[in-house]
């Protein structure tokens, strides 16, 4: 589904050259559900943009989505192939001029669809969200949980094979952050829409991801399926959250044990 081949990001800054990603290489199936963490400056949300090319990255990798080296796509052909490459955003992103029916409209209409076409749908999509009821709202009036969930609504518009998702729920409180995981989570197990999220939240990885990255300084340091319980880590990260699993599934077994 997505192959990332040996791809680094450089940025200029008054301070000279800066290595945000290094020559990181992952391969992510279809219908993963896969995370990319670490520390602030990790180069998660950078490595994140590569992968519809948001961020161009430096000379010499590849981005193979689907078979296709996004890369080497002409302009057009990219337009074509971000079709079936969603993007969730961690402040939200809607157009403050538009309603919630206008916001999940604009890919449609970016794309080309037409007006009956795109009327049924942006319901469906506000539908899968439970936003139905706000189509005619403005962001204004809406809570920080209802605006990512027209965000979500407006990455599904085009029915994408991929879900990119950039903190989706770090400016959210605990409670809306679930809603959004389990709107995420039926996302992924309805449609099997794979899903790339990147966070620092360890809770929103372990009840979320079947895969996980570890980056550190620009660096992927390793990668592993949270369910691998033979799996030794080696980062800081790795650790918490496969202690984290365990103590779960432990509470788990201890809750089902008393019943």
């Amino acid at each position: 589904m997505i192959r990332i081949n040996n791809v680094s990001k450089t940025f200029a800054t008054p301070e000279g050259s800066f290595k945000a990603v290094s020559s990181v290489s992952l391969h992510i199936n279809a219908g993963d559900v896969f995370g990319i963490v670490g520390f602030s400056g990790a180069g998660k949300s950078t490595l994140l943009r590569t992968i519809n090319l948001l961020e161009r990255p430096d000379p010499g990798g590849s981005v193979i989505v689907d078979d296709h080296d996004l890369i080497a796509l002409s302009r057009r052909d990219l337009n074509t192939a971000r079709h079936s490459i969603g993007m969730i955003f961690q402040h939200f992103n809607l157009l403050s001029n538009r309603t919630v029916y206008g916001n999940v409209s604009l890919p449609l209409e970016i794309a080309g669809i037409q007006k009956a076409e795109r009327h049924e749908r942006i319901l469906e999509c506000l539908n899968i969200v439970g936003i139905s009821e706000k189509a005619a709202n403005y962001p204004a009036k809406l809570s920080g949980g209802q605006k990512q969930r027209v965000g979500i609504a407006r990455a599904l518009a085009t029915a994408p094979k991929i879900l990119l998702c950039d903190e989706p729920t770090s400016a959210l409180d605990p409670q809306t952050t679930l809603t959004i995981l389990d709107c995420l989570k039926s996302i992924n197990r309805d449609f099997g829409t794979t899903i790339v999220i990147v966070t620092h939240e360890m809770h929103v990885v372990n009840s979320l991801c079947d895969k996980v990255a570890v980056m550190e300084s620009g660096e992927l340091i390793e990668q592993f399926d949270v369910e691998d319980s033979t799996y030794y880590p080696r980062s800081e990260i790795a650790h918490f959250l496969i202690r984290a699993k365990a103590s779960a599934q432990r509470t788990e077994d201890y809750q089902q044990t008393a019943i």
